[in-house]
């Protein structure tokens, strides 16, 4: 099965290359028009109903986000081309976007093809693109969190983290209602993507701040759900600081 495309992009080398790329290494993607801005993607959109969006972060009279916003009554999977821009990658990761990063590399872009044929063939009942941009309207610690799991996806709220807890190739999620969530990231991956008030203590923990209830001498912080965490020698300034 073809999936219907169109690439939007400001500059005309990024296009012609992306378009190269993707007619060579990706033949399941039909391209069926191009835009260079906002002004163009929209009615391209519009008019195309594309199932898939290769979209660029930073555009002349409006970014990606506007985009988005402004086409918000279609549906369709988005992939992000963009150079590195923290803020960026971190709105996208934690709707779980699809993102590849210029200068694109070819095996990052038939991965993420993989991945939205996946979504498609699948069916998958969750919208990145509304999480993505309710997020981007939102403060950090309110904000949502799409978590990948052996059974799909499950999306909560930053503020109902207590904390997260390495477990080998996963990471277990605690959450106020006291149940937990198998992700299926290592931790890092979200030791790069929370922000304050989360702080990394150990190496196998990360911890929401504003759920601790108590800090002590022995290098051990005592959190509301009752656990005691260990604060470890080359974090502790770190997490003091939070508090501070």
């Amino acid at each position: 099965m073809k999936i219907k495309s169109v690439i939007i992009d400001d500059e005309k080398i990024a296009r012609d290359v992306l378009r190269n790329y993707l007619t060579k290494y990706c033949p399941q993607i039909e391209i069926l028009g191009e835009a260079e801005n906002i002004k163009q993607a929209v009615p391209l959109i519009e008019e195309k109903k594309p199932q898939l969006l290769f979209l660029d972060v930073e555009m002349p009279f409006g970014n990606a986000f506007d985009v988005l916003e402004a086409t918000s009554e279609f549906s369709y999977e988005t992939i992000f081309v963009t150079a590195f821009s923290q803020y960026s990658l971190q709105a996208l990761n934690k709707s779980a976007s699809y993102y590849i990063l210029k200068p694109i590399d070819i095996q990052e872009l038939i991965l993420a093809v993989n991945k939205v044929a996946e979504s498609l063939e699948k069916n998958e009942d969750i919208n990145r693109t509304k999480i993505l941009l309710e997020n981007l309207k939102l403060k950090p610690e309110k904000q949502q969190l799409i978590l990948p799991t052996l059974q799909g996806f499950d999306v909560v709220k930053t503020e109902d983290i207590v904390r997260l807890q390495a477990d080998g190739n996963f990471t277990q999620v605690y959450l106020t209602d006291g149940s937990k969530k198998m992700v299926c990231r290592f931790l890092k991956h979200f030791d790069d993507l929370l922000e304050t008030p989360f702080v990394r203590v150990h190496r196998s923990h990360i911890i929401n701040a504003s759920f601790v209830k108590s800090y002590h001498k022995n290098g051990t912080a005592t959190l509301s759900d009752h656990t005691e965490i260990e604060v470890s020698g080359s974090f502790k300034d770190n997490f003091l600081k939070v508090f501070s």
